[in-house]
């Protein structure tokens, strides 16, 4: 009986517990959305304070955001959709084939590759964003048509490490039997281990998303930014005359751009757990 009360005792402090963490990790979201609807002024003055009376803006902060300056802010959707989807494409396509590759084949310059990509994973993208710079210029890739080929490099350790460790789990009989029933290499992947590979692809999708989506320093460094603007580039432009900043249009847009992916996020978040956990099996 102590066990079992000690037990439930230990369930309820960790449910609390967790509770508190969650809504400290969840109140800046909800101190941008509440500041949203405020006028510029009570953002900085009463930032804690409730939007009513004098303080309220409405949808005005909604609308000056996105009729603000010259560049349109539906452009700067369009953008970041367009890079959004086509990196994470590439991303999902070629590291699962790579990861295919390696855990099928098995060979020392496998291995090698593979620790190649494990290791991309922890270098900081400030030791080569200046020269990742000016190579994208020169190699034309600071357009949102091109940039994902530089996404593609950054995403895809991550994306080989979870794959490979979801391969490696896969029955080899099942590719084996394709094989026989006159299946090569290529049909053999996407008739046989795409399908297969559902769990993972949906799960390193959704965290690429995320990041491609939410990316500033990239974009702001490779993209002519005359021409082409994502949304938190257009955000930090932001600006009215002599510097001052329109902090109510600033949180609105914001709000504007989190949505979506909070969206995203809870409605697909079971699937990061199950693909995170089936690529972990093996490495």
């Amino acid at each position: 009986m102590k066990t079992k009360s000690s037990s439930k005792a230990l369930k309820v402090l960790l449910t609390v517990l967790l509770s508190v963490i969650s809504l400290v990790w969840v109140a800046p979201i909800f101190l941008v959305f509440l500041n949203s609807f405020k006028v510029n002024t009570f953002v900085k003055t009463d930032t804690f304070g409730w939007p009513s009376g004098e303080s309220l803006a409405g949808w005005g902060n909604f609308i000056k955001g996105m009729t603000f300056g010259d560049y349109p802010f539906m452009n700067s959707v369009l953008y970041s959709v367009v890079i959004t989807l086509l990196s994470t494409f590439l991303i999902l396509l070629f590291t699962s084939m790579a990861a295919w590759f390696i855990a099928r084949v098995d060979n020392m310059w496998c291995k090698v590759f593979y620790y190649i990509f494990v290791f991309s994973m922890v270098v900081p993208f400030q030791m080569v964003m200046f020269t990742l710079a000016k190579t994208a210029d020169s190699l034309k890739l600071n357009t949102p048509f091109t940039i994902p080929v530089i996404y593609l490099g950054f995403g895809a350790g991550l994306a080989v490490f979870m794959f490979v460790g979801f391969v490696k789990g896969l029955p080899l009989e099942i590719e084996e039997a394709a094989a026989i029933d006159g299946c090569g290499p290529i049909r053999t992947y996407f008739s046989v281990v795409l399908p297969m590979l559902k769990p993972t692809l949906i799960s390193v999708g959704i965290l690429e998303i995320m990041w491609i989506w939410n990316d500033y320093l990239l974009p702001y460094l490779v993209l002519d930014r005359t021409k082409y603007m994502t949304i938190p580039i257009h955000i930090q432009y932001l600006q009215g005359s002599y510097g001052t900043v329109d902090l109510g249009a600033i949180m609105a847009l914001i709000t504007l751009s989190i949505i979506p992916v909070i969206i995203f996020y809870l409605s697909c978040q079971k699937y990061i757990i199950k693909g995170v956990a089936a690529g972990a099996v093996k490495g």
